[in-house]
């Protein structure tokens, strides 16, 4: 009889998931051996290794390496050196078939735990999208609540629901900082309605407290044919064919930016409700990986858009051309 019929801990039987983390419990916390762990489940050996497998396959288990690998450390310097960097942090590259946000995100939380664990109060701006919801995710509860934590773009999707890669609201769950969305639409459908939403008492103290931040954090967007502006339904096929024209290399916050890293004088730049980095030289530390950020990357260290990144090392290596 195992464990759990022995307590009658529930009185659901377990589904598989709840298995397979109960599996990897076993195994990486209280270093049970497999065998061991098919005797506690009660099942057979072959099975507990298929569940503790499933458990990493399904991201259940997280993984963290306490110390510094010497080629990162390398890429990290020479990343500073060549582009006057302040900070670079590069994680190890998972197998080129991989998604690098399995790589960058377990990687970059912790940077992000330790600024909001500081015992400085610092106010922080917050960018919005994939790979920074990510990061947020994998971030385990720190005590944050001396902090504070404001939107630098707005947080509604063009249909009016909640966009899905708004992150101040979960950075504020696992934190405890004082947080402040801009509660708007991401881009404007007019330049009228722009005028409106800029024009709103909330939305011009949330503007005005990010142009103050001590640190901007950001992810950045290509803009390619998968731009995630075109994809998410903030921008039509049409205005990405018009953006591409005039020289679009990528995008922060939804602020596109040409090769230079000069942001374009372009209608869709002109409709953005948020706030434009970096504000008043406030430093900016951009979370980004992968053979598609690559172009957009190099552009917004070409203008000096960015001071700090978190990046991987497949990306670093192709950043100083290797």
């Amino acid at each position: 009889m195992t464990r759990m019929a022995q307590t009658g801990a529930t009185d659901r039987e377990a589904s598989p998931k709840d298995e397979a983390a109960r599996a990897a419990w076993l195994y990486y916390v209280e270093g049970l051996r497999q065998d061991q762990i098919a005797e506690e489940l009660g099942v057979s050996r072959q099975r507990a290794q298929r569940l503790v497998a499933r458990a990493l396959a399904e991201g259940l288990v997280r993984v963290r390496i306490d110390h510094p690998i010497a080629a990162c450390l390398d890429l990290e310097k020479r990343l500073c050196r060549r582009f006057g960097l302040g900070t670079a942090r590069v994680a190890p590259s998972l197998g080129a078939a991989q998604d690098p946000l399995r790589a960058i995100a377990p990687f970059a939380a912790p940077e992000l735990e330790r600024l909001f664990a500081a015992p400085e109060p610092r106010l922080f701006a917050i960018g919005t999208g994939r790979t920074l919801r990510a990061v947020v995710e994998e971030m385990q509860s720190v005590d944050g609540r001396h902090q504070k934590v404001v939107s630098l773009n707005g947080n509604v999707s063009p249909d009016g629901s909640a966009s899905l890669y708004e992150v101040i609201m979960r950075i504020a769950d696992k934190t405890g900082a004082r947080h402040y969305p801009m509660a708007a639409p991401v881009i404007a459908r007019t330049p009228a309605e722009f005028e409106q939403y800029r024009a709103l008492p909330h939305l011009r103290s949330a503007r005005a407290l990010a142009e103050t931040a001590d640190l901007a954090i950001v992810g950045l967007g290509q803009m390619g044919e998968d731009a995630p502006l075109v994809v998410d339904g903030f921008i039509s096929a049409a205005e990405l064919d018009s953006l591409q024209a005039a020289g679009a290399a990528g995008e922060i916050s939804g602020y596109v930016f040409d090769a230079e890293g000069r942001y374009i004088d372009h209608a869709v730049n002109r409709r953005m409700i948020g706030m434009r980095v970096p504000a008043n030289d406030n430093p900016v530390l951009c979370i980004a990986a992968g053979p598609r950020k690559i172009g957009a990357l190099r552009a917004a260290l070409a203008g000096g858009l960015i001071r700090g990144l978190v990046t991987d090392e497949r990306t670093a290596a192709q950043l100083l051309g290797e």
